[in-house]
């Protein structure tokens, strides 16, 4: 696993880009155009190396080979996606696979890129998942389920009170929901903006209800 650093755009530098490919020259060769473009990156070239990376840290994109020597990228995609980060997984593919390409856009992949890359529309989709901060997931039960980019640096209580905001809940209305008092949830609410980079109330609620 490499864990090498370029930076050139402030609008990337925070942003890790995993790929995943058995290939080391198709990790190298996308490390290199990913950097290039001010991205953080790492690579693996096992399924043990990725899982392993994703215990230090969830990546902001992953980009997953179909096929992974062995074993099936596919199980890893349901991996990450059970995670509930809202981590895009872009699929790659050596060579057409229909069958398999379905399966993983029905799992929740932003996509599967055929080799050899478009590497100008390869990172059109990136930029374009990256300006996703923000997933909802369907109604259920009266309530939305809210899937956001960066969700696991919120603590479980943060979490809670960003669903109520999100569902319309006001301060004192999230307290009684939660058992704590009005100004807690204020408390709670300042860390969740902070956290999401939202300037304000509406600011955040433009976030979450965006994508």
């Amino acid at each position: 696993m490499s864990e090498d650093i370029y930076y050139r755009s402030s609008s990337n530098r925070d942003r890790l880009i995993h790929i995943v490919d058995s290939d080391p020259a198709t990790c190298e060769a996308l490390s290199v155009l990913f950097r290039l473009e001010g991205f953080q990156t790492t690579f693996s070239v096992e399924a043990a190396h990725f899982l392993l990376g994703l215990e230090r840290r969830i990546p902001d994109i992953v980009v997953l080979n179909l096929r992974l020597g062995e074993d099936s990228g596919l199980s890893l995609l349901r991996r990450v996606k059970a995670m509930g980060t809202g981590t895009p997984v872009f699929m790659l593919a050596d060579y057409p696979q229909l069958e398999a390409a379905v399966t993983a856009m029905k799992i929740g992949a932003a996509d599967v890129i055929a080799k050899p890359i478009d590497t100008e529309h390869f990172l059109t989709d990136i930029r374009a998942a990256l300006r996703q901060d923000v997933h909802l997931n369907a109604m259920q039960g009266g309530r939305r389920s809210v899937e956001v980019r960066g969700f696991a640096q919120l603590t479980p209580r943060e979490r809670e009170v960003l669903q109520l905001i999100t569902n319309g809940q006001s301060n004192k209305e999230a307290g009684r929901v939660l058992g704590i008092s009005p100004r807690t949830v204020e408390v709670h609410r300042a860390r969740v903006m902070e956290k999401l980079c939202a300037r304000n109330t509406a600011d955040l609620m433009r976030i979450v209800l965006t994508s």
